[in-house]
């Protein structure tokens, strides 16, 4: 066992929390996205019922992109991801997608995204890399601005 200055023993698990992700034991970097997945059904069902068939699709999508998609995509832009975990992230979208359509065809649902301009988690994440890469840039702090440097 590991133990801290104080020698209290330092526990070992299977996953640890830090900052909202949740970080896996592995031989590489590695994350769980189980509870990200829950939260983001979470969020989507609880406005699909309120809204259901009553809304548009425009307005359902939309929602989805403003209050779901933070919960399922949080934290991850600065995580390196697999194409496994593109696809991992990407069922529980065409899942809900599949609910607004009223279909379970994933050709119809790929109509519909692109129909409806409703990008895909590869794009989603490729963005908010650019975007937290420029901030990490642009930030005043002494040491990224020497690891940008490197």
């Amino acid at each position: 066992n590991i133990c801290t200055c104080d020698g209290n023993p330092i526990a070992w698990v299977k996953q640890c929390r830090y900052l909202g992700i949740f970080i896996c034991s592995s031989r590489r970097f590695k994350v769980s996205f189980s509870k990200a997945k829950a939260s983001y059904y979470r969020s989507f069902n609880a406005i699909f019922g309120k809204i259901g068939r009553v809304a548009s699709e425009e307005v359902t999508l939309h929602l989805m992109d403003s209050k779901c998609m933070p919960s399922l995509l949080y934290g991850l832009e600065a995580c390196p991801l697999t194409s496994s975990d593109m696809k991992s992230l990407e069922f529980p979208i065409n899942r809900s997608l599949m609910k607004v359509f009223s279909t379970g065809n994933i050709n119809i649902i790929t109509e519909c995204r692109e129909f409806f301009n409703f990008r895909s988690i590869s794009s989603r994440l490729d963005r908010r890399k650019q975007i937290f890469l420029n901030c990490y840039a642009a930030s005043v702090n002494i040491v990224c601005k020497a690891v940008s440097r490197i």
